[in-house]
């Protein structure tokens, strides 16, 4: 006979509500048929249509965004994205140039540029809008959403484009304890609107400590 303690079940993992509204409107862009290029509703128009928060359809759409689902364009709002085109972005003659830089000095312009992005991400006025993107959710963060939730706050369009072609030459780091500890340093010093402590905390993000 089996044990009673070999039967018992694993506990659920809680989702969390953007996880579940990002889905949501995943489930919405499939139901509708919609392909790349196609444009989602504005997020003022979502948010009453799903009955949620601005932050919290921000972290939705962060989480889209970061699976490749949507892209999210400056002046425009969500676009639907297929996922064998990648990302539009400009500037391909600088892109070449950062080609020709040695690999050091293309990774510390982008981590003067991710402290800059998180500069302006703590100095962004609606404190709620801060804590509910970056708050812990009980699991690892990761460098790429962290980001996308990051560049949402910034609201630079200008620095998120510099910021992507810098990665071409100089990409994302790899998913270790010490980078989720910088992370985790980093989000907390732009809730607490300490812009200082956030642009501190990207350096030797990329390149590891000095």
């Amino acid at each position: 006979m089996t044990p009673e303690s070999a039967r018992s079940l694993p506990p659920m993992r809680r989702e969390r509500l953007y996880e579940s509204l990002a889905a949501h409107i995943s489930d919405f862009i499939e139901a509708q048929g919609l392909v790349g290029g196609d444009r989602l509703p504005s997020e003022r128009q979502l948010a009453a249509d799903l009955g949620v928060s601005r932050a919290t359809l921000s972290r939705a759409l962060a989480s889209l965004e970061t699976r490749g689902r949507i892209e999210v364009r400056h002046g425009v709002g969500a676009l639907v994205r297929d996922p064998d085109v990648p990302a539009t972005g400009g500037g391909s003659g600088l892109a070449e140039g950062l080609s020709e830089r040695p690999p050091e000095q293309v990774t510390v312009a982008r981590e003067a540029m991710l402290a800059g992005l998180a500069r302006a991400a703590a100095s962004h006025p609606q404190d709620a809008l801060r804590t509910a993107m970056l708050a812990p959710d009980g699991r690892p963060r990761s460098f790429e959403h962290t980001w996308r939730c990051i560049r949402r706050l910034a609201e630079s369009p200008l620095m998120a484009d510099l910021d992507d072609l810098l990665a071409e030459s100089a990409p994302d780091p790899g998913d270790t304890p010490a980078v989720r500890a910088r992370l985790d340093a980093l989000a907390e010093a732009i809730i607490r609107a300490d812009g200082s402590a956030a642009a501190t905390a990207c350096l030797g993000l990329l390149s590891g400590p000095a």
